[in-house]
């Protein structure tokens, strides 16, 4: 009876004493701003930021982000936008783009979680295909930070827990490419697909400098 309840006292005790040390301060990392992501990638070439209006930054919370616009050889256009978040322990945390878009006028038609081969590397992706009025969208995003890229939001939430308790971290990031469709019909859902995923494919290995 006595050595199960030292057991137990030693357990609550333990237990307290991570407690305490996972609710710590988060470990700074040092990284490059995501404003000096090149310009130049393969057949792209970037045609400007767009900075984000001061309202926006406020609902989003980020850290630091880019807002970039790239061009490639056929003059496809690629809409890139990576938001960072230091630390995601006081309220501010990665909002996603299911509930920004429609807010947006943007809704959904199509939606898949798939993968895409990334020089030998599965790099996990949302792809969704949207539509306002006649206008639509290809939308590739997924999650990264902390030595991980998830697609699943509700793992994505799992794995930050984890982190923050594991590694004194909470760092993560959205990124998000948007190709617009040029046309109506599938051929052109299916061209936009194809120059998302080979851009996903040339930016995905530079990025880990910069979300760590």
């Amino acid at each position: 009876m006595i050595a199960r309840a030292a057991i137990l006292a030693a357990v609550i005790l333990g237990g307290g004493i991570y407690g305490r040390w996972a609710q710590g301060p988060d470990r700074v990392v040092p990284r490059p701003a995501l404003a000096t992501l090149p310009c130049a990638m393969d057949t792209w070439r970037c045609a400007g930021d767009t900075p984000l209006d001061r309202d926006v930054l406020a609902v989003l919370g980020v850290d630091d982000y880019v807002n970039r616009t790239y061009v490639g050889s056929r003059d496809e256009v690629m809409g890139l936008y990576i938001g960072y978040y230091a630390s995601q322990r006081t309220g501010e945390s990665i909002h996603s783009p299911q509930n920004c878009l429609p807010g947006s006028g943007w809704q959904p038609i199509a939606s898949e979680r798939t993968t895409i081969d990334a020089g030998g590397t599965t790099l996990p992706v949302n792809r969704y295909i949207i539509e306002k009025g006649l206008n639509r969208q290809v939308v590739l995003y997924w999650y990264q930070g902390r030595g991980r890229v998830v697609a699943n939001e509700y793992a994505n939430k799992f794995w930050l827990m984890v982190d923050q308790a594991r590694l004194h971290r909470s760092n993560g990031s959205l990124v998000r490419l948007v190709a617009p469709v040029r046309g109506l019909d599938d051929a052109a859902v299916a061209s936009a697909s194809v120059s998302a995923d080979q851009f996903a494919r040339l930016i995905y290995p530079r990025l880990t400098t910069y979300l760590p």
